[in-house]
């Protein structure tokens, strides 16, 4: 699992960044490898923004969370990324359960 976290209009600290990576992490146990998640973090003004995305089984997936504190905005925004990928999984068996098996001749 490769983690890129990026910083725009403010100071990088290790802190937060290895916040962010912990955070994250918790989206392993739900994709199979390789796993590349970008994250951009932000501020304007008073808007902490947290972006995320996340390139994992040909899928790609997209989040973004504003809010007063950058703590805050990682953590909804990694609740958010990892409800779309229960989600999309759910989908992807859904589909699969459906579809009439395979002949083996």
């Amino acid at each position: 699992m490769r983690v890129s976290v990026t910083f725009r209009h403010t100071e990088p600290t290790e802190a937060i960044k290895e916040y962010a990576n912990q955070k994250l992490k918790k989206v392993k146990k739900y994709l199979s490898e390789p796993i590349d998640i970008n994250m951009v973090l932000s501020v304007e003004k008073f808007r902490h923004t947290a972006e995320v995305t996340l390139t994992a089984d040909r899928n790609v997936i997209n989040c973004q969370e504003e809010t007063q504190d950058m703590y805050s905005a990682i953590d909804r925004v990694s609740d958010k990324l990892e409800r779309q990928i229960k989600k999309a999984k759910g989908r992807f068996h859904t589909k699969r359960l459906s579809g009439e098996p395979a002949v083996n001749e």
